[in-house]
């Protein structure tokens, strides 16, 4: 069968070459630059606790040297601390306040972008699977029945043969034009001035937002910046700018640096290196569609968004998360549209909902004065709803759920409640796996199998030897292996909220299927099948040599 084609090779598009070569999937990412990336110091990606796992699970390679986890997390209101968070910990108000406490929350990953590309291009040095063209801008697509045809001009312009297109090609993507999908949504809704300096500040290794700082309290609705640490004292600043298209100049941006720099500071100005400015701009917008026949759309080429403290790349990640192991299962079990179509349902109603979640807290944190200026406890929450974005927690920042998603299972007699709900990502907890070794689960996924999960106490002390032909498990293992798809038996002490003798059927991108209590063959195959869009060995056989639509 014909390699998949990735049109793009930013953070999304070398991912999910990542990912289906993980999958046996045979990929070419078409890079219309020269390979590598311009170092850009103010082009910074923050990157949540899944994001970061799957980029380095896929990668081998440990993100940490290359950025900085935050050791916390600070809101600020004119002179008064509003929120604080140590990562580990939990959230704090101000003295006296009344601000609840937030649950533990792990460190984001703040990372330079060539830095991030970087890694995911040396993890793909001498991956046998992965065929980067660069010098190579696509300009034409033809799709038939048994695949898609694209030309690429350059100095080695030429055509090449898939089975598969993904644009992840960014929001101006030639993927998506050539396919006529219509990218509506709003222009230039945050802009924001940014300088990557190294500095020493008084609040080492904590990222901070502060809003109306008393030096711009006279500025439109006070003013807001944004501090976050990078590695060797390098620091990312940014400030929100007012409406409108005014430039950026030099002078106003030093402006800017010295009344900040000044003011965070008790005594003197601190000196400062400037690195690097630039100006970003926040655009929201949303693909009316992201598949047409055997052509997808990722991360900014199918959505754009980034307002209040958001970051857009995350949900570009869980495209190619999300899509990966479904093309996967095309490509290797032969075409099963429901199972590619939920790939649109599910990742576009996740981000319609954020870019919902956004658009209705914007007024009420842009809009400034009125009455909501003077409703009591008002601060409280606008901080909140600003921590979210940041934190990526809330309507406006976690992680998505596919709790309605056409792969979710029907009622299941045997379905038991744990602290997961259904269609979200499941708790990392330490498992035995088929070898016998402790792994984390996180370390099972994206290799094209779902997960089958028993939850057995006191397994922990023992080699998997000793019991794995003991009790419920070689019932449970017979029927794991009559699954319609492949699939891994792992065992855990523990899970939150499941109790002792509990199966949990978990997707290859780590979203909960079900939860059952005990054995319960129909009800694991039905919920198997139902992940994957139905009988796919049926809908195989009939569709071979047909295509997609």
């Amino acid at each position: 069968m014909d390699p998949v084609i990735i049109v793009g090779a930013g953070p999304v598009g070398l991912t999910l070459a990542l990912a289906l070569a993980r999958q046996d999937v045979p990929c070419v990412v078409l890079d219309e630059g020269p390979g590598k990336d311009e170092p850009r110091l103010a082009r910074t990606v923050v990157l949540r606790e899944d994001t970061t796992a799957l980029i380095e699970r896929l990668s081998g390679l440990p993100l940490g040297a290359a950025g900085a986890r935050w050791a916390g997390w600070r809101s600020m209101r004119r002179k008064q601390v509003m929120r604080e968070v140590t990562f580990g910990d939990v959230a704090e108000g101000p003295e006296g306040g009344t601000t609840p406490s937030v649950p533990h929350n792990p460190a984001p990953l703040h990372i330079a972008q060539h830095a991030l590309t970087g890694a995911l291009r040396t993890a793909l040095v001498g991956e046998p699977l992965v065929k980067v063209a660069v010098d190579s801008r696509l300009d034409a697509i033809e799709q038939e029945t048994s695949g898609v045809t694209v030309h690429t001009r350059g100095p080695k312009g030429t055509w090449w043969r898939g089975s598969y297109v993904i644009g992840c090609d960014g929001p101006r993507s030639t993927v998506r034009k050539l396919m006529d999908i219509r990218f509506p949504g709003r222009t230039a809704v945050e802009r924001h001035a940014v300088a990557a300096l190294r500095v020493e500040l008084p609040w080492e290794g904590r990222a901070l937002l502060h809003r109306m700082p008393p030096w711009r309290a006279s500025g439109p609705s006070g003013g807001e910046v944004t501090g976050r640490p990078l590695p060797d004292g390098v620091w990312r600043l940014d400030w929100l700018l007012p409406p409108g298209k005014d430039l950026i100049t030099p002078e106003l941006l030093v402006g800017h640096i010295s009344e900040t720099l000044t003011g965070w500071s008790d005594g003197p100005t601190p000196s400062y290196e400037l690195l690097d400015t630039g100006v970003h701009t926040v655009h929201h917008r949303l693909a009316r569609r992201w598949r047409v026949g055997r052509v997808f759309l990722a991360g900014d080429a199918a959505h754009c968004l980034g307002t209040l403290g958001t970051h857009g790349l995350d949900e570009g990640l869980r495209d190619a998360d999300n899509l990966a192991w479904k093309l996967a299962s095309a490509w290797h079990h032969g075409p099963h549209e429901a199972l590619l179509d939920s790939y649109q349902t599910e990742r576009r109603a996740v981000v319609a909902g954020r870019l919902r979640a956004a658009d209705q807290a914007l007024p009420l944190l842009r809009g400034g004065g009125g009455l909501r200026a003077v409703v009591p406890g008002s601060t409280r929450g606008h901080d909140a709803l600003l921590m979210d974005g940041h934190l990526g927690q809330g309507s406006i920042g976690a992680p998505g759920s596919y709790a309605d998603s056409p792969l979710a299972p029907g009622q299941l007699e045997g379905e038991v409640p744990v602290d997961t709900p259904r269609g979200a990502p499941v708790v990392d907890v330490r498992v035995t796996a088929e070898d016998g070794s402790f792994v984390q689960l996180r370390d099972r996924l994206g290799r094209g199998a779902l997960l089958v999960l028993l939850i057995a106490p006191g397994t922990g002390v023992w080699e998997r030897k000793h019991w794995a032909t003991a009790g419920i498990m070689p019932r449970l293992a017979a029927a794991v292996t009559a699954l319609p798809y492949p699939a891994e038996l792992l065992v855990s002490e523990s899970y939150p909220g499941a109790a002792a003798h509990s199966v949990l059927l978990i997707r290859p991108d780590g979203h909960l299927v079900t939860a059952l209590s005990g054995v319960r063959p129909a009800d694991l195959y039905t919920a198997a099948e139902a992940a994957l869009g139905g009988p796919v060995k049926a809908e195989a056989e009939a569709g071979a040599g047909a295509g997609s639509r």
